[in-house]
């Protein structure tokens, strides 16, 4: 029912103008707000993790609300944009893009790392408007349907799809865009459980993190350039490239990986202690433990 409601909802977005965002967010971004018990008690959860002592239960509150907002708003923008891409460059502003410029002067494709932060997507959007060839490596929802949908969406919009599992393609396809000079998008905020990645801390907290773009970049020599989007005001936003990550070799591969996974890691916390209310606090960013922990635990 959920799945059909989504379908008549981004229906409409595609016929209506603009101000249809302003109505669609002033009635079901509080309504949505009400009903998602379970989505603000993991927010709370993770911010309590984040923020242990540093920020009061009113703050907390305050952030979990903006960031629904946020993220509701977000979604209904998405399905809005898909639909009217030549309007994105309108809405959206952008800092520092002569690093992907340069970036791209050199050949081996980028790798765009960034976050679930922000209304990402539409900056993935405003890259395939500005004439980039643009993918992104995605988790696919659990409803097989809804992912065919959504699939048709990203496709019809002109940004491609690379997805996350089996894990043996999507390196595959990885490959291959960077070796074709093109844009990678991977989002590196969340949990990846306990094998394959390495564990970093993240607000003090050990994370189970990717190695993905350490590993692309090493392979292809492609240049990691980190991006965010923030918020500018109601309806606009403004993307952020950050200089190149500069890649570190130590003695082993693991410690390679190791230290640039912390290094871009370290950044995605910097700019969520300065906007919190822009990341997706509703995910369980700590599920996953390092063995030591766990046998630490264990013993006591």
């Amino acid at each position: 029912m959920a799945r059909y409601g989504l379908y008549t909802f981004s229906w409409l977005l595609k016929w209506l103008p603009y101000w249809a965002i302003n109505v669609f967010t002033k009635i079901f971004v509080p309504i949505a707000f009400t009903f998602t018990v379970r989505q603000k008690c993991i927010a709370r959860e993770s911010l309590e993790i984040a923020f242990s002592h540093q920020k009061s239960p009113e703050e907390i509150e305050g952030i979990i609300k903006k960031c629904f907002y946020s993220f509701g708003r977000g979604m209904i923008e998405m399905f809005y944009y898909t639909s009217h891409l030549q309007e994105v460059s309108r809405k959206v502003s952008i800092e520092g893009e002569h690093y992907l410029k340069e970036a791209q002067q050199e050949g081996k494709g980028v790798i765009a790392v960034t976050a679930h932060f922000g209304n990402f997507p539409l900056m993935m959007l405003y890259f395939v408007s500005q004439g980039y060839k643009a993918n992104a490596i995605i988790r696919p929802a659990r409803d097989k349907h809804l992912e065919e949908y959504l699939l048709r969406k990203r496709t019809e919009s002109g940004l491609n799809t690379v997805y996350a599992l089996p894990r043996n393609k999507c390196v595959e396809e990885s490959l291959k865009v960077l070796r074709d000079n093109e844009l990678l998008f991977i989002p590196l905020d969340q949990n990846f459980g306990s094998a394959g990645g390495v564990f970093v801390d993240f607000f003090g907290q050990k994370a189970a993190t990717a190695t993905g773009p350490v590993v692309f970049a090493r392979r292809t020599k492609a240049p990691i350039i980190p991006m965010f989007i923030v918020r500018d005001g109601v309806d606009r936003h403004k993307i952020i490239i950050e200089p190149p990550i500069k890649l570190e070799e130590k003695e082993t591969d693991q410690e390679t990986l190791q230290v640039n996974t912390t290094k871009i890691t370290n950044l995605i916390e910097q700019y969520i202690r300065r906007y919190p209310h822009e990341w997706g606090w509703m995910h369980r960013r700590w599920k996953s433990r390092p063995d030591e922990i766990l046998n630490r635990t264990a013993k006591a």
